[in-house]
């Protein structure tokens, strides 16, 4: 059986991409964790890349808050902003194709043992319930009126779920969660400013993984999104954004089909993009 691996977040750094599929076995598959492009030096190279690894059967790629931020702007919706390095998508003769691809790919994915998301899970979802409620947003990106979502798709609130949330002001909450989210009160209410280490959330607030009645402590999760963390693996959570874009390394570990961490799992990683702004 081919080994299956969960990557972090490549942010276009085409270059580490490139040797972190080279070093992984040939018949391996590949999850990305989200958070395909933007920040790094080739954006339009790498999501070529993933798009051609996808499309041969070899990966899957899961949305993270830059690639939907791409999407917004491919759409007239946001604009470019400082730090960004998407122009090169946007003047590409394949960007229709490229974003037609991009619309189409998930926000959570699972074998019903193991759940993968860019972000986080908020405690009232269990499995089942996370990857119905990204199965929401997912239709409504691949609808022909999807500029409409992502017209409404950005804001602070509702910062809370709550089954009887309705159209987009649902939609919006499971995006957050999914795509931005680090830090919830134990009843779930999210906060977006804080980016930095386990303790630096705002009082009453604890990392989403922390809350102590979440519905999927149960479950193995895997995670990009909150780099400040690196290589992390705490009971049922392995965090792996480990910084590419920051100077710090392309990470891929091993999935564990059981649904358990083994700490034999194997770790594979590439150096970094040396970013020009990294501290």
């Amino acid at each position: 059986m081919s080994k299956i691996y969960a990557i972090g977040d490549v942010q276009g750094c085409g270059p580490s991409l490139k040797a972190l599929v080279k070093k992984l076995p040939k018949k391996s598959k590949m999850i990305f964790l989200g958070d395909l492009v933007n920040r790094g030096p080739d954006s339009l190279g790498s999501l070529r890349q993933l798009k051609s690894l996808q499309e041969a059967g070899r990966a899957e790629c899961i949305l993270g808050n830059h690639d939907l931020h791409l999407l917004s702007i491919d759409a007239g919706l946001r604009k470019t902003k400082g730090l960004d390095t998407v122009g090169d998508i946007l003047n590409a003769p394949d960007r229709k194709d490229l974003i037609q691809w991009l619309r189409h790919r998930p926000l959570a994915l699972s074998n019903g043992k193991v759940l993968m998301v860019h972000a986080g899970v908020l405690p009232q979802w269990d499995l089942q319930q996370t990857i119905e409620c990204a199965q929401e947003v997912e239709k409504a990106l691949r609808r022909s009126s999807y500029k409409e979502f992502l017209a409404q798709m950005y804001g602070n609130t509702p910062n809370k779920w709550s089954r009887s949330l309705q159209g987009y002001e649902r939609l919006r909450v499971i995006t957050n969660a999914l795509t931005r989210m680090r830090f919830c009160t134990p009843g779930g209410k999210m906060e977006f400013e804080s980016k930095e280490g386990l303790e630096d959330g705002p009082a009453g607030y604890v990392p989403w993984f922390k809350v102590p009645k979440r519905k999927t402590r149960d479950t193995l999760v895997h995670f990009g999104h909150w780099s400040t963390l690196g290589l992390m693996r705490q009971h049922n959570v392995i965090s792996l954004d480990t910084g590419c874009v920051w100077g710090g390394k392309l990470t891929a570990i091993e999935i564990s089909e059981s649904g358990v961490d083994s700490k034999k799992s194997e770790i594979i990683q590439v150096a970094g993009y040396d970013h020009p702004l990294r501290m």
